[in-house]
């Protein structure tokens, strides 16, 4: 809560992507121990700053920047180019009670396809990335139709399509 409360204060354009973003357009939330977001490229030095003044302790990455506050909760900044335009395309979202910003459908499973994709991710993490993706397509039967054969192969047609 205190980095939303961080972000919307400061008028940051910013949305929650990967599992948290996934457990808002899938019927049934998978518990999740991290929160991956977003922001535009130009917000980032910006952000850095103002979750540090908040009280978080950040770590750089090639890819992102980490940030641990007091909870056992991750919470991790993309930095990767892939994802610069999903803010501009955030929709508002209660999830878990808590009001914050999600990735559209469409970006939320464009980025759990990305991750799914990358062959050098640990096997474990692929694996859900999968049944995110399954998920999201039982919840959402049209997203089925742009699904590349590969990710075909590995998940049942939903019913109806």
């Amino acid at each position: 809560m205190k980095l939303v409360d961080s972000l919307e204060r400061a008028d940051v354009v910013w949305c929650a992507i990967g599992g948290v973003a996934v457990n808002h357009w899938a019927a049934q939330p998978m518990v999740t121990q991290d929160l991956d977001f977003v922001v535009a490229a130009e917000d980032v030095e910006r952000t850095i700053t103002l979750l540090e003044q908040a009280g978080f302790q950040s770590e750089r990455f090639e890819w992102s920047v980490n940030f641990q506050g007091r909870s056992a909760v991750s919470i991790q900044l993309s930095t990767e180019e892939f994802y610069q335009e999903f803010p501009s395309r955030a929709v508002p979202a209660d999830v878990h009670g808590i009001l914050l910003r999600v990735a559209s459908l469409e970006d939320t499973l464009a980025g759990k396809v990305k991750a799914w994709s990358e062959p050098a991710r640990r096997q474990s993490k692929r694996i859900k990335d999968l049944a995110d993706i399954a998920r999201l397509i039982e919840s959402h039967p049209h997203l089925w139709d742009p699904l590349t054969e590969a990710l075909k192969s590995q998940i049942q047609r939903p019913e109806g399509t």
